[in-house]
């Protein structure tokens, strides 16, 4: 089902196993049909796709997945595994692009990690991918059967590139390190030989306030003992007195023994704190030699604060302590570089070990691949075709292994096997690549392929033959053929026609699926144009029930 997709309202199509045909004219929207397939797949897209910009576009399918051993990805991704399941992808006005699976939300790599195991979308622009060494090089791995294999490879190589990092990395940091440690052991040294203590600042500049203020403190502390007890007139002295009187008149007013009580307490009160100022007020002193020591120590931990622009001598010790640390990890750099050069040398020989494997299998398998994919070409009418798979040695692993593939391809007996993407025409590239689509699927076992004009460059009896390949496929998988060949289109066990609508000002594009009487009149119209005739609708029928699908719906 596709809603509001580009030129799409809405439509829904139901592709049956077997060989399904779509047709239409040039810009009828076949290729916004496929644009919107492309959606479930995990592809990007933004919001030039809505056809009407206030609501949400939707692109459902449903896939027959119970033969295709797919449970292990769906329990991976904690997905609910059913036997049909439904792909949907959902387009908002502001962007907000959502997939599910069978009605969870999942993200675009999961979704897409899915879409590469449900469908294979083969476009012209695959045509010009096969001149890519690496599309060859997979190519090549997916016809091996060693999907396992050639995981492990990039598994471990993956693990080799990581060690060679760590490795790579430790070594210029215990490089770096070793021209910073006289330096750095300067600056611990320096720091651990203050001796600083977490609150001696705080306590110096106490000491230090006190040392520089001695004598007025000392003046000051004893004029309080004085004015408190040691004059006539002192405080405690009066206070005595005051005790004393009350005390007379206490058998006339009985509540003055609180008063005398109270009184009491603060005179002994008053008399320790007299004693206790007395006591302070001798033993502060003026000490030059103390104030200097005071001094250059605190001068010490400014000096030190300020190196570090810390402001505290907390900051002081976690630096220190800090240094302490990394002069410990330099004179641990040798165990940590032995470790990390054994773990490179471990994964080095194991990625050798599996991209030697690869290699002899790549090779035990080139033969067999160059034989039938000759074998497809010669029946597609390129009699003297030849097609070479050469594998040469790379001197470093890379992604893939060491191999480097070039897939080489001639046309005729006069010319010799060259690479694909400087001799092969459009036709001959169309061909080559329906020829290896052919082998992969069986080797692969997609549920579905989608050829989009895979008959580029071809027509007459070459057309036929495509076809016929075509149709072969379509007997093990379900193929979805997009065309404008009479010839292949006779082929299909089903008919979609797409063609646009005007109504009210607006283009549409519909889809229909073609009734027989229908289907025999759109053949005829491949054939002939939008002349038809008599001989058109003949040839239509002919064509179909050469191919057996003259009864088809």
């Amino acid at each position: 089902m596709i809603r509001n997709y580009a030129l799409i309202e809405e439509l829904e199509m139901d592709f049956g196993p077997g060989l399904t045909i779509i047709s239409g004219e040039t810009g009828a929207g076949k290729s916004i049909i496929l644009g919107a397939i492309d959606l479930i797949t995990g592809k990007r897209a933004d919001t030039s796709v809505l056809m009407n910009k206030d609501k949400k576009c939707i692109v459902e399918a449903v896939f027959d997945v119970s033969n295709y051993h797919l449970e292990d990805f769906f329990n991976a991704h904690d997905l609910d595994y059913e036997a049909l399941t439904t792909v949907r992808r959902e387009m908002s006005p502001s962007g907000r692009s959502r997939a599910f699976i069978n009605d969870t939300p999942v993200n675009l790599p999961v979704l897409q990690r899915l879409g590469s195991s449900l469908i294979d979308i083969h476009s012209q622009h695959q045509n010009i991918l096969l001149g890519s060494n690496v599309f060859q090089l997979q190519v090549l791995d997916a016809f091996t059967h060693r999907q396992d294999l050639t995981g492990a490879y990039q598994r471990a190589y993956k693990d080799y590139q990581h060690s060679k990092q760590v490795f790579s990395e430790l070594r210029e940091l215990a490089r770096q390190a070793g021209a910073d440690l006289d330096y750095l052991q300067f600056q611990f040294e320096e720091l651990d030989k203050a001796d600083l203590h977490d609150d001696e600042q705080e306590r110096l500049e106490g000491e230090m306030e006190v040392l520089s203020h001695a004598e007025e403190i000392k003046n000051a502390l004893l004029y309080a003992w004085t004015v408190l007890q040691e004059n006539e007139q002192a405080v405690v002295v009066k206070l005595k007195d005051v005790v004393h009187t009350l005390q007379r008149i206490r058998n006339y007013l009985p509540e003055v023994g609180d008063y005398v009580e109270r009184l009491e307490t603060a005179y002994i009160d008053l008399k320790d704190l007299a004693g206790e100022l007395e006591v302070k007020g001798n033993d502060i002193e003026y000490e030059p030699g103390r104030m200097e020591q005071v001094r250059e120590r605190l001068n010490l931990i400014y000096h030190l604060e300020d190196k570090h622009r810390v402001k505290t001598v907390a900051g002081l010790l976690a630096i220190r302590n800090d240094l302490d640390e990394k002069i410990a990890r330099i004179g641990s750099y040798d165990e940590e570089l032995a470790r990390a050069e054994s773990q490179l040398a471990a994964a080095r020989e194991k990625l050798w070990a599996l991209g030697k494997e690869l290699t002899e299998i790549r090779r035990s398998a080139r033969e067999e691949i160059e034989k039938a994919v000759v074998g497809l070409l010669r029946e597609l009418g390129i009699p003297a075709a030849r097609f070479h798979i050469e594998i040469t040695d790379n001197p470093e692993p890379g992604p893939y292994g060491f191999d480097q593939v070039s897939f080489l391809f001639s046309a005729n007996t006069q010319a010799s096997v060259q690479e694909i993407g400087k001799i092969a025409s459009g036709g001959e590239l169309s061909r080559l690549m329906l020829s290896l689509k052919s082998l992969l699927t069986e080797s692969v076992g997609l549920p579905t392929i989608i050829f989009d004009e895979i008959d580029t460059g071809v027509s007459g009896d070459i057309a036929d033959r495509v076809g016929q390949i075509i149709a072969r496929m379509g007997e093990k998988m379900q193929v979805v053929n997009i065309t404008h060949l009479p010839q292949i289109a006779s082929k299909g066990k089903e008919h979609y026609l797409v063609y646009k609508t005007d109504a009210n000002g607006k283009t549409r594009t519909q889809v229909k699926k073609l009734t027989p009487e229908e289907r025999i009149t759109e053949i005829a119209k491949l054939l002939s144009g939008r002349e038809l005739s008599e001989a058109a609708y003949q040839n239509a029928r002919e064509l179909l029930k050469i191919s057996g699908n003259a009864g088809s719906n």
